[in-house]
């Protein structure tokens, strides 16, 4: 039986979301106290999920619009992403604490404005990549259509440089994790990535977004964020050399409120428990920092590597938007 790694990726995502959804913004004694001892964390009842999961959607949504009429390029990208964004913007559902950075752009986007001016240039906020999952589980794209979907999508709302090379880098990892790349080479594959476009400014997909900000050349925008991202994967690498399970991944590899720490972070709990991903998720849940996106990469990469039969039924039967998330998913694992 083949895995199905889109599937156990978006439910993955969403199972750590809701996980770490109660647990946001608390520190690791008031969730310990709250929640019992934290190998033994219960999925919350109701199973609800936060705006991590409602734009994975939302950029899934975008991404099957974009190539059902051809091949991905930014042009066909651009709009139903514009329009996936504006839609859950003006959603009443959109009430699960989203972060400013998103709210603020996606109020432009919604005016009309063009993207390149509702985008957020000074943000670094992890809204970008705990939502690019989807870009790396597609199927058959090209290299430079990952990266540059994946780019494009953080850049409609976060600007930043390193934004853009964490959406970059997160939805490698996930397309590397489901191609089943081995767990124990992967920070290694990512850093040589890092390294191979630090200094790769993927203008077809960006357009003059650069000029935007205070950098010299396009070169010298992008290197401050791949340089960031590869800062992170260092700290990464440090904390597995002597891997301490029982103690707050935050305080390794960073709270995870800014893109590359979350990256860095989500990959910290996945690779703890490579082959517990309930586990891995529970630990993503019970930390000091952004919880809730820390757990749903961390979920995103465990269900592209294991699949989506490691979640347990009772688990995965009850998530919110289940539907949405399993036609996807099935969408990419055909």
């Amino acid at each position: 039986m083949k895995k199905r790694a889109a599937t156990g990726s978006l439910i993955g995502l969403a199972l750590g979301d809701a996980l770490g959804f109660p647990t946001e913004f608390n520190d690791v004694p008031s969730i310990l106290a709250k929640c019992g001892p934290w190998r033994q964390m219960a999925l919350p009842t109701p199973a609800i999920v936060t705006d991590d999961t409602q734009m994975t959607l939302a950029v899934g949504n975008a991404l099957r619009t974009a190539t059902d009429s051809g091949l991905l390029a930014p042009q066909r990208m651009e709009a139903p992403l514009r329009e996936e964004f504006t839609a859950w913007y003006r959603s009443p559902e959109n009430n699960r604490a989203p972060g400013n950075t998103c709210l603020q752009a996606c109020d432009l986007l919604a005016q009309g404005k063009p993207w390149r001016e509702a985008s957020r240039i000074g943000s670094k906020g992890c809204g970008a990549n705990m939502r690019v999952a989807p870009v790396g589980l597609i199927p058959g794209l090209s290299d430079e259509q990952r990266a540059g979907a994946a780019q494009l999508q953080s850049a409609l709302t976060h600007g930043h440089p390193t934004a853009l090379a964490a959406s970059d880098l997160t939805a490698h990892a996930v397309h590397l994790l489901a191609r089943g790349t081995e767990p124990t080479g992967l920070v290694g594959q990512l850093r040589s990535y890092a390294y191979e476009n630090r200094q790769r400014y993927r203008e077809r997909w960006l357009g003059d977004l650069w000029t935007h900000s205070q950098d010299p050349s396009p070169e010298h925008f992008i290197a401050r964020g791949w340089d960031d991202c590869l800062a992170a994967l260092e700290r990464l690498q440090e904390a597995l050399r002597s891997p301490s399970p029982e103690t707050d991944p935050c305080l390794a590899t960073g709270a995870g409120w800014i893109a590359e720490e979350a990256l860095a972070t989500g990959l910290l709990c996945f690779l703890l428990f490579v082959d517990e991903p309930v586990t891995a998720l529970r630990r993503a849940a019970c930390t000091s920092g952004d919880s809730d996106s820390i757990a749903c990469l961390t979920g995103a990469f465990a269900g592209a590597y294991l699949g989506d039969e490691v979640w347990p039924a009772d688990w995965s039967d009850r998530i919110e938007y289940r539907s949405d998330l399993l036609s996807l998913g099935a969408l990419w694992d055909a």
